[in-house]
């Protein structure tokens, strides 16, 4: 996680100083300097974070690290906080710092010399007592691999569920089709996919089918020409064959012959588990001959694209579904109950047993774990125990330790960017189902989207969440007409592991009532997401280093106006659905705010001052009581996202209840906007949007015939413009769109409701 802090804040550190020219020299200075050694440490970072068990000098400095990375991000903030105030001055003071100014912008320049000192330092510490020649280990990768050995000695009996799944890959295995085969079982950590495998692979209709077999675990430290060694090795030993000697000085060409020499007049099986890789195959299809006699390779993996192959090859996917809860049920009894008869679960636990079980969401590995834990526990206060605190059983007990791993696995895997992306999910509620949109605009906020280029954040951040689904770490519950995800939520083991590692790591915390405010305190969390009613925000207020406030509740919220002068780093503020009725004036005082949503919330006005937010990149005010838009919104240069839809547009037939927004005339100005729906036709505000050339996403209501010309003349001019919704006040009135004279070419959508 700190190389993942590094690369934020090196990103943070060039898009300022590419996007400020408000920077005096001496920062400017300091943060290039900075830069300059961050980057030569990254290297460093992602090797030591590869070694999941690493020595206590190693943790120290990685842990100093990322809190010197938090540090740089404050100061930056803070930074433009006192630019942000300076242009609030006069005409006069704009042109001539103030004392005041000058002084803050000195410390800030000395804190950052100060940092640059201490980085370097770091860096001689490193070298000097050989911190980078400290070898770690890597016992969380080891302890899996000997569980999935495991799994190829287990009897039939222990094996619960995965019937129609067996009998799909046997058919897949020995069907008519003479080409050579990849058959993929793709599926989260812990889902059973080895089990699977070694069922069907252990199967005797399969194993006398094939001539000789081999089952090899790749898992994501590999080598090419060390996997070609393990093929040889257990080819030949499947037969009982002498293995060729040498086999550690022979080359990738040596390697690639013995195997074609030994497989291309049999019909072969290969089950490669555990692949990361999806280079693999392209690496040692050569070696495995399309020998035209029924040969098939069998892969598991966590991540569907290393499933999916290219035309030159013929290949099956078979996504593991998690277990029916009948299943995993009967699988959680017979670990947790096999003393007792017909393992059946004793009345006085089974409110406790059925929990657990709902909590492993079918995840086998989870089932078996939590039944093998729970086998020696008798006593209803054990067992509701483990229950209520299943994070720190996670964390703590060895029995459970397996669970950790191999779930760890697959976040130690991903790209520093998505490590944050990922933990972000977890703030959300357990078993919460999340918008799509939502979620990669607060990504977008937060500045986790790395800049590519010509290629749109929105973008960026779509690929991220589709990597995340890919990866069986996101599990989408809802698509649209499309086929594209739209809402998705996470398993609760791996939320629970995710926010153990968000807590650790002082990204961010949920407060859930279980623990006093005070623990949540101490963690400094740079996050924070309520989701109890037992709460009260005042309690926060020393939390001054927050970026993102979430609040889950169905209470009634408020702020106070010194409360929101508290989190003046604040980027998002998302009270989605909460019960709060009005904003504070002191809103204006969220500088570095980049994300507002207001959704669903009972609010009937936005307070004036919001046109400060001159950062605010969206504003969300969907299904609220608000009717109308102060005027100062105008003010909000850098907004992009504006939705306005109607807490009716549900009730789409019915015409009085589809209502737009009155949005003030001015907003024409804001040249950055590209959503803006759902806005009301009244006075000149139609030909006016003709200058917003920018905005993709439009949804206008009340229009009237009237309006045809100006409606038409205005969307002409607008090239950018994909998604287009019109709507008339009643059922009588009529609306054309004849002036239109082409289509534009990026029409996607195009919805009108009227005659």
């Amino acid at each position: 996680m700190a190389s993942a802090a590094v690369d934020h804040v090196i990103g943070l550190i060039v898009s300022t100083v590419q996007n400020e020219a408000t920077l005096s020299v001496g920062i400017n200075d300091e943060l290039d300097e900075i830069r300059r050694e961050l980057v030569s440490m990254k290297s460093f970072l992602h090797d030591a974070e590869r070694k999941q068990v690493m020595s206590e000098v190693m943790k120290t400095w990685v842990a100093d690290v990322r809190g010197i990375a938090d540090q740089i991000e404050d100061l930056i903030d803070e930074y433009m906080y006192y630019v942000y105030r300076q242009q609030h001055f006069t005409k006069l003071h704009r042109i001539f710092r103030t004392p005041k100014t000058l002084l803050e912008t000195r410390q800030i320049a000395s804190k950052l010399q100060q940092i640059n000192k201490t980085i370097k330092g770091m860096d001689e510490r490193r070298q000097r007592y050989g911190i980078d020649r400290i070898e770690g280990s890597n016992d969380h990768y080891n302890f899996p691999l000997y569980q999935r050995d495991l799994a190829l000695f287990m009897k039939e009996d222990d094996v619960v569920g995965f019937v129609d799944e067996s009998r799909l890959l046997k058919t897949w295995l020995m069907d008519k089709e003479e080409h050579r085969t990849l058959i993929s079982t793709v599926g989260m950590g812990g889902s059973g996919k080895t089990t699977l495998v070694a069922k069907t692979y252990n199967d005797e209709t399969v194993k006398s089918y094939f001539e000789c077999c081999a089952w090899i675990t790749v898992s994501q430290t590999y080598t090419r020409d060390d996997l070609l060694r393990s093929l040889i090795k257990e080819f030949h030993q499947s037969r009982k064959e002498e293995v060729p000697n040498d086999l550690g000085t022979k080359d990738f060409k040596d390697l690639v012959g013995i195997l074609i020499g030994h497989l291309e007049q049999k019909k072969y099986l290969v089950v490669l588990d555990d692949v990361w890789d999806t280079n693999l195959w392209e690496a040692i299809k050569v070696s495995l001959p399309n020998n035209q006699f029924g040969s098939r390779i069998m892969l598991t993996t966590r991540k569907q694209d290393v499933g999916s192959y290219s035309s030159d090859v013929r290949s099956h996917i078979l996504t593991i579904k998690p277990l029916k809860e009948e299943e995993a049920w009967d699988l959680f009894c017979m670990k947790a109950f096999s003393s007792c008869r017909g393992n059946s679960c004793p009345k006085e636990l089974e409110p406790w047993a059925l929990e657990l079980v709902r909590k492993c969401k079918g995840l086998p590995l989870a089932v078996v774990a939590l039944g093998g834990l729970l086998s020696s526990k008798k006593s209803i206060t054990e067992w509701s125990s483990v229950c209520d605190n299943l994070n720190w059983q996670l964390n703590n007990n060895q029995m459970l330790e397996v669970v950790k791993s191999i779930l760890l696995l697959s976040f130690s895997d991903l790209p520093s960017p998505l490590k944050h992306c990922f933990l972000y999910c977890c703030l959300f509620p357990e078993d919460y189902e999340i918008r799509r949109k939502r979620l990669i605009k607060l990504w977008i906020a937060e500045g986790f989207v790395q800049q590519v280029d010509r290629t749109a954040p929105k973008e960026v951040a779509e690929s991220y969440l589709m990597e995340l689904i890919l990866r069986s770490m996101l599990q989408v519950v809802r698509r649209n007409e499309f086929g594209r995800p739209k809402r998705c939520k996470m398993h609760d083991l791996l939320r629970e592991i995710g926010l153990s590692i968000s807590e650790k790591e002082k990204f961010g915390v949920v407060y859930d009532g279980k623990v006093e405010i005070g623990e949540c305190e101490s963690h400094q969390a740079r996050r924070l997401s309520i989701q109890t009613t037992k709460w009260d925000l005042q309690s926060y207020s020393s939390i001054t280093r927050l970026r993102s406030l979430f609040v889950f509740v169905n209470g009634s919220v408020s702020f106070s106006n010194t409360l929101m002068s508290k989190f003046k780093l604040l980027r998002t503020l998302d009270l989605e659905n909460a019960a709060i009725d009005v904003l504070p004036e002191e809103l204006g005082t969220l500088f570095n705010l980049r994300y507002l949503n207001l959704r669903g919330t009972p609010m009937a006005e936005l307070p004036k001052s919001i046109g400060e937010l001159r950062n605010l990149e969206l504003l969300d005010i969907s299904e609220t009581n608000i009717k109308e838009l102060p005027s100062e919104v105008a003010k909000l240069q850098n907004l992009r996202h504006l939705n306005m839809w109607s807490k009716f547009i549900a009730d789409i037939h019915n015409f009085e209840l589809v209502r737009g927004m009155q949005v003030p005339f001015e907003i024409s100005k804001l040249k950055k906007l590209q959503v803006m729906a759902n806005i009301e036709a009244e006075g000149n505000i139609i030909k006016q949007l003709r200058s917003m050339t920018q905005v993709s996403r439009m949804g206008i209501s009340n229009l009237k015939e009237a309006d045809e010309q100006n409606m038409c003349s205005s969307i002409q001019n607008l090239k950018l413009l994909h998604h287009l919704c019109l709507m008339v006040n009643n059922e009588t009135e009529f609306l054309r769109v004849d002036a239109l004279r082409t289509p534009h070419p990026n029409f996607r959508s195009f919805f009108c409701l009227g005659n």
